[in-house]
């Protein structure tokens, strides 16, 4: 049975989702500097934030960290993924709960957790220092999850008699991975790989406490200058940072859905 207004209801939460996001995005092209009224239109606020040395700084401080933390989660995740995920018994009970577990930690906990963790470090490393480095193993302790559980998804749909197949014919373990196992988990490393880029960009608290000087990252630099007040420049830098996640998630979203593997125990026709 319908919900009277289960349509309204919907289009009402889309709205609350939505409508501030399109708010920004308006105004990031407003010509008037401040206050709400609408202005005219522009490119300006554009131009001006990409002529900002410091936000250009802290754009290329976001890549970096999101580069460098994906290629390494992806690799762990990955064989992570893989290893839980081609025995269905592995993927179920504690195991599962482990990988779980950090992706529905608030990102302030994990954050404060890491400052504790590394300044115990510094016990023995009295060298290190907060920075980009501290910042790359933080995201990658983030992403980690995400990225293994993209996977193990993908692994548990696989049909194990095309991997017993090539071992049948001579194929060594490293040759069945490669040539095999691989291929079909392309899609979702993929995805994994992008998800992991989008959490990266987006992460703000993480950045926030374990950040030095000269690895200011985009949220972080957006977050200073709107305590500032809110300039078009910021509207601009995150109206730029929004398309850029969309597209990262539904592009994520499409390698997730692509190429649906055999299901156990099928046989592909001739």
């Amino acid at each position: 049975m319908a919900i009277p207004g289960q349509g309204w209801m919907a289009w009402g939460a889309l709205g609350l989702v939505w409508v501030p996001l399109l708010v920004l995005v308006v105004h990031s092209f407003n010509a008037a500097r401040l206050g709400s009224g609408w202005g005219g239109f522009t490119w300006a606020w554009y131009r001006a934030a990409a002529g900002n040395e410091a936000l250009r700084a802290a754009v290329l401080n976001s890549v970096i960290l999101a580069l460098s933390s994906t290629s390494i989660s992806v690799v762990l995740g990955t064989l992570l993924g893989y290893g839980v995920g081609r025995d269905p018994k592995r993927a179920q009970g504690w195991r599962e709960g482990l990988l779980r577990l950090p992706t529905v930690v608030p990102d302030i906990v994990s954050a404060i957790s890491l400052v504790l963790f590394f300044s115990w470090v510094r016990r023995w490393l009295t060298a290190w220092e907060p920075g980009m480095t501290q910042m790359i193993l933080g995201h990658v302790g983030l992403q980690l999850p995400f990225v293994a559980l993209v996977v193990r998804a993908r692994a548990l749909s696989l049909d194990p008699a095309l991997a017993e197949a090539a071992r049948d014919l001579g194929a060594t373990p490293a040759r069945v991975f490669w040539h095999v196992t691989l291929p079909a988990l392309r899609p979702g490393v993929v995805a994994g790989a992008l998800l992991a880029l989008t959490l990266s960009l987006d992460d703000f608290a993480l950045s926030f406490f374990n950040g030095g000087p000269g690895s200011t990252t985009l949220p972080v630099y957006i977050y200073a200058s709107a305590r500032r007040g809110v300039s078009p420049e910021v509207n601009a830098a995150a109206t730029v940072m929004l398309v850029l996640t969309a597209v990262l998630a539904l592009v994520a979203l499409r390698w997730q859905r692509r190429g649906r593997p055999l299901a156990r125990g099928v046989t592909p026709s001739a």
